[in-house]
């Protein structure tokens, strides 16, 4: 029996199904290649009826913040990309760092969400549906979630690890239309990054992964090239978030077996694959060497080390630092403080570490460490300009 006959209780369309969001609601959205397009684009249509929404996507493809959707929805997002970047900069969208992945952590930062929206496979005959080649923390979204609505594209594929949800679980299904389909927010790789990519991950593979690692490997331009340098390596291990393209050959040739790791032996285990292209995701279909588990899992510092040699491979980013008194709150931190540490980032070079002046003083002896004067800055939310200091290596 065909699952829309089988399920015509919970089958309605988009428009029906986010009827289910009301004012002040917390929404959660499918992140990056998760995204429901269609729900995304009924729900985006209720802007003028609805009021202080919180939507949590996380990689949106999605615009969200608009001046135009201000009053209807707010963003938050914990990973800002080119489709929402400058909304955050504009305080249309807040910017919401997750730095541990501990499942009860996360539940708590997430607390209680009314709908969250994501997209998945067709009901198998047992009433399973796969969130395809992208799990990422959907299944701990859905585990706090009052309702859940699903968008179903029969293209998805299924995995094993904890890359399903059960029928019984869902207020509503709706069908994917294929003509709202867009292209993930990654802009074309510059020749610069290019060359870049190749120098780095030519010295990362002969310098600092050997045969029998087991290797996690991030989003960014850099490191999701990583892959295509491992062609001489033996007897690899992938525990990661990210699933580059690549890595299916990889594992296709043996390249990639998982012989030494003490996570899962023999499977590749990670979040989500991304940027991988239909013919690799077909030979990942049901294929038992591959395991999707949610963040929560793959992101777990207290499983992580258990691999005795691991090898995490990231893009740099840019950090600012700041010293003072903080407010704490459960898991979070407040005050001035932490305000013009926020600040001291944001005006930080990729790659670059910043420092207030009292983080110079109460370190300026520390032995390896120099600070170069960066100057005065004048920084959003804060009163008086600041001084502050880029930390280098200290010349022997």
């Amino acid at each position: 029996m065909d699952w829309r006959t089988r399920y015509a209780d919970k089958l309605v369309t988009a428009e029906e199904a986010v009827k289910a969001v009301n004012s002040g609601d917390q929404v959660y959205v499918g992140m990056f290649n998760s995204t429901p397009e269609t729900l995304a684009l009924a729900l985006l249509a209720r802007k003028d009826e609805l009021r202080d929404v919180t939507i949590q996507h996380h990689v949106s493809p999605f615009l969200w913040a608009t001046p135009e959707t201000a009053q209807a929805f707010k963003l938050t997002t914990s990973f800002t990309t080119p489709a929402d970047r400058q909304q955050v900069h504009a305080g249309l969208a807040d910017y919401l760092p997750i730095g541990n992945f501990r499942e009860s952590a996360v539940k708590e930062v997430f607390g209680q969400i009314d709908v969250t929206l994501v997209k998945t496979s067709p009901p198998n005959e047992n009433g399973y549906m796969s969130f395809g080649p992208a799990l990422w923390i959907n299944r701990t979204a859905c585990d706090v979630s009052k309702q859940i609505i699903c968008e179903v594209d029969e293209r998805l594929i299924r995995t094993y690890g904890e890359n399903f949800i059960h029928i019984s679980e869902v207020a509503h299904l709706i069908e994917h239309l294929a003509s709202d389909d867009r292209e993930a927010p990654i802009p074309p790789r510059t020749e610069e990054v290019v060359a870049a990519a190749e120098v780095i991950c030519t010295l990362i593979a002969a310098d600092l992964i050997n045969d029998g690692d087991t290797l996690q490997i991030g989003i960014g331009d850099v490191s999701a090239a990583m892959a295509v340098y491992l062609e001489d390596k033996h007897d690899l291990g992938l525990q990661t978030e990210l699933i580059p393209g690549g890595v299916v050959s990889l594992v296709e040739r043996g390249v990639i077996n998982g012989k030494y790791k003490e996570i899962a032996p023999g499977k590749v285990v990670g979040s989500a694959f991304a940027a991988v292209p239909p013919e690799e995701l077909a030979l990942v279909h049901e294929n038992p060497k591959f395991e999707l588990w949610d963040f929560c899992h793959t992101d777990d510092l207290r499983t992580l080390v258990r691999e005795t040699n691991f090898v995490a491979i990231n893009n740099a980013l840019h950090l600012g630092i700041n010293a003072g008194d903080v407010v704490r709150e459960g898991n979070n931190v407040h005050g001035g403080a932490v305000q013009l540490a926020a600040r001291v980032q944001g005006v930080a070079a990729p790659g670059e570490i910043l420092v207030s002046a009292t983080v110079r003083d109460l370190a300026r002896t520390s032995a390896g460490v120099a600070f170069e004067d960066r100057g005065e800055h004048e920084l959003k939310g804060i009163t008086e300009s600041q001084r502050l200091f880029a930390v280098r290596e200290q010349e022997t």
